[in-house]
């Protein structure tokens, strides 16, 4: 890909924003070229500055606003539009999914020439203090003190934040007293990054760290985690070397699915839904959708620690999940045990971007079929998908795979896509997940 021309000294000009793309950028068409508008919002007139130069579009910020959207409203956090963690805090939550509703039913139209017979409505949650889980950036600029947060928008640079509204308060209003911390550090430079695990009866804080820590750096930690009741984990290599510090024997982090009586228990760094409140519901309606009962065979492919596995054994069918990483197969397997259904619940390590149907050991033939797959889809596995499957729930983080892999299931393999709808799962910022059933 050719880097982007930059453009120093263009003048500001009036454009008309027709919608948003992925990012929660503005859309106008300027000289027949699309210009994405950081700030600009769908029906906003706004003087904007082009800022770069692609070969099919360029790029541009917004100077000031010559009629506003009445959907815009003021931000709740003083860094919007530096930060980039959050790009829609400008529009009115209602707005934010419905944007993302049509986003994906315009991706599911245009990319895989189907409709929904039937739209879900959206799943809302908290829109503040939700995030549970986070990476945040550590940078120690020699012109000032360090800085913890997220980066810039489009920049490596570490935003110069006091506190952060959408992470869990536990965490978001600390960013002050973690750099702090940082600050303190005989090498501050030596810690790249802060990995964020939230409970609600625990906090975890990961360091990584470049190089052994000095006997003061540890005793630093380690008063930080007594001070604010957290616990303070290291991790001086790869995941492998993860250990606690404080407490030396901290509790077990957990998550519950009350709807299911279960408990899922995992470590720091393994991934999990960041919004918890949002993941109950979106199991709840994977399980409407998918209608596990007694003697069916379930396939759960990306399954994770087992989010939508053991809600479907606590139902009564017979479940194998497939997971890539053999960290969270093992976890899986530990969270079916403690919660007394590993007679119905069985975990499998396989490379879905590589594995077929058939390499699956499981007793009978496939019933039903759940996938939750990375941006990329699940384009692999589905194409060995058995003819016995008469009911998918996809669980989708990146519409533009799920239209893609919705256009195989329907016009190749004879499936119907009898229902679609969002799951806002990461409300200010431009993420649409959502969940589909397609049925035989």
């Amino acid at each position: 890909m050719s880097r982007p021309k930059l453009i120093r000294d263009a003048l500001p000009e009036r454009v008309r924003i027709e919608s948003l793309d992925g990012e929660g950028r503005g859309i106008a068409r300027v000289d027949g070229k699309v210009l994405f508008v950081d700030g600009a919002l769908p029906g906003e007139e706004v003087l904007a500055r082009r800022t770069e130069n692609h070969k099919t579009f360029e790029r541009g910020e917004t100077v000031a606003l010559l009629k506003s959207s009445s959907l815009r409203v003021p931000p709740p956090c003083p860094h919007f539009g530096l930060c980039g963690g959050c790009s829609l805090q400008h529009l009115e939550m209602t707005a934010q999914v419905a944007i993302k509703q049509r986003q994906l039913e315009d991706n599911l139209w245009r990319i895989g020439k189907v409709r929904p017979q039937r739209i879900l409505p959206p799943i809302f949650g908290p829109i503040l203090g939700y995030r549970s889980k986070a990476r945040l950036s550590v940078r120690t600029p020699k012109t000032r003190g360090a800085l913890v947060g997220f980066r810039e928008r489009s920049s490596n640079y570490v935003v110069d934040m006091q506190q952060c509204l959408v992470l869990d308060p536990r965490v978001g209003q600390r960013i002050a007293a973690l750099r702090v911390l940082i600050g303190q550090m005989q090498s501050p430079q030596d810690f790249p990054q802060i990995e964020v695990a939230c409970t609600p009866d625990a906090v975890a804080l990961v360091f990584r760290h470049m190089r052994p820590l000095a006997d003061s750096d540890l005793q630093h930690l380690r008063q930080f985690g007594q001070d604010h009741d957290l616990q303070i984990w290291l991790q001086p290599r790869g995941p492998d070397t993860l250990h606690p510090l404080f407490p030396e024997q901290p509790g077990t982090l957990h998550y519950d699915l009350p709807d299911y009586q279960l408990r899922m228990r995992f470590d720091p760094l393994v991934f999990t839904q960041v919004n918890q409140p949002v993941n109950q519901v979106m199991v709840r309606r994977a399980m409407a959708l998918l209608r596990p009962q007694a003697g069916d065979h379930i396939l759960d492919l990306f399954c994770g620690l087992g989010n939508f596995t053991l809600p479907i054994a606590r139902l009564g069918a017979e479940v194998l999940g497939i997971e890539g990483d053999a960290r969270l197969v093992a976890l899986a397997t530990e969270n079916a045990a403690a919660n007394g259904l590993s007679a119905l619940a069985r975990y499998q390590v396989a490379d879905l971007t590589r594995a077929q149907m058939g390499d699956f050991q499981i007793a009978g033939k496939i019933d039903k079929m759940l996938i939750d797959p990375p941006r990329s889809g699940a384009m692999e596995v589905l194409q060995s998908l058995t003819p016995s499957v008469a009911r998918l729930v996809y669980v989708s983080c990146n519409p533009a795979t799920l239209a893609r892999d919705a256009e195989y299931l329907v016009h190749q393999r004879g499936y119907t896509l009898r229902a679609a709808g969002v799951v806002n799962m990461f409300p200010h910022t431009a993420h649409v997940e959502s969940i589909a059933l397609f049925e035989k």
